[in-house]
């Protein structure tokens, strides 16, 4: 059974019972590597599991130099610096078609376009200090969903405006390395990059919300989940991570966790991601018109 935090991690499990193909499984094994910028596991139980683990890791690398904020090289990097990227990958126009369906359909409260108040926040609170109202105000002033245009020969920022997928690449290479493995044969699988993804099976999920919640059940199903507070600016842990992008304030402290479920990981991180900003009505409405649901909602 699995336990939902918010460490970085990835591992990549698969149940030999369901492999698809004459041959019989190996004994069980473990690689180990790194992988979104932590340590990744992968623990399969068939023949050629040491060519599935090392195509699994190359196409995990393969997405980091795309979507990672930290490596100076990737697309996305490239993209905030320039404010232009021109002949995109294809995976990054996937991942930002996902992140505008989200925006609309969540009203606005999924807004990648969020990164210079995350860059505020974070060079102030370096210093120990609160930004002022005016530093959020000039920050708000380049966040927008309206000031990204996406097309297939380019990507293009409005001047001082960049993007963090931070809400939902997670979940998209989640996706990603699922279909991969499909693809070379396996049918019960759990990928977890803090964000699940499950192919067949009948994967039982503990959420850690201050108390453990669960099991659920992934069969088919892909889980997210969003903690306000699992990752803060501050050295008192009260200035949450997760923005608002309409207001360029933390999330209100009102939810401990949020988790929610969907046929793609991708879409359940940026819904989880949303709803951590939402109130309760705000939150059931939402999710009594779209097909992803709302596992959890922990008050604190």
């Amino acid at each position: 059974m699995t336990t939902i935090n918010r460490r970085r991690f990835l591992a990549i499990s698969a149940s030999a019972a369901c492999l698809a193909g004459p041959a019989q499984a190996s004994t069980l094994r473990q690689w180990s590597g790194t992988g979104l910028g932590a340590r990744m596991t992968i623990t399969l139980d068939h023949p050629q599991g040491e060519s599935i683990a090392r195509k699994a890791f190359v196409e995990v690398g393969r997405l980091e130099n795309i979507f990672s904020l930290y490596r100076p090289h990737s697309a996305l990097a490239r993209l905030n610096a320039d404010g232009l990227l021109k002949d995109p990958p294809f995976e990054l126009l996937e991942c930002l078609s996902l992140c505008a369906a989200a925006f609309r359909a969540t009203g606005g409260f999924f807004d990648p376009t969020v990164q210079p108040l995350w860059k505020l926040y974070a060079q102030m609170w370096s210093q120990n200090r609160k930004p002022e109202e005016g530093e959020i105000a000039s920050a708000l002033e380049k966040v927008g969903w309206d000031k990204v245009d996406v097309s297939a020969t380019a990507v293009r920022l409005a001047p001082g405006s960049s993007l963090t997928l931070n809400g939902i690449a997670q979940g998209y290479v989640a996706d990603r390395i699922a279909a991969l493995l499909k693809r070379e044969g396996l049918t019960d699988i759990l990928i977890d990059t803090g964000e699940h993804a499950a192919i067949g099976g009948d994967w039982p999920v503990m959420i850690d919300a201050g108390r453990m919640v669960g099991p659920i059940h992934l069969r088919d199903q892909a889980l997210a989940s969003s903690a306000p507070l699992g990752t803060v600016f501050d050295a008192q842990g009260q200035v949450g991570h997760i923005l608002d992008p309409r207001t360029g304030l933390p999330a209100a402290a009102a939810w401990r966790v949020v988790s929610v479920t969907s046929s793609s990981a991708a879409i359940a991180d940026a819904w989880s991601t949303a709803a951590a900003l939402m109130n309760e009505t705000e939150m059931l409405a939402l999710f009594a018109q779209h097909e992803a649901e709302l596992v959890l909602a922990e008050p604190l």
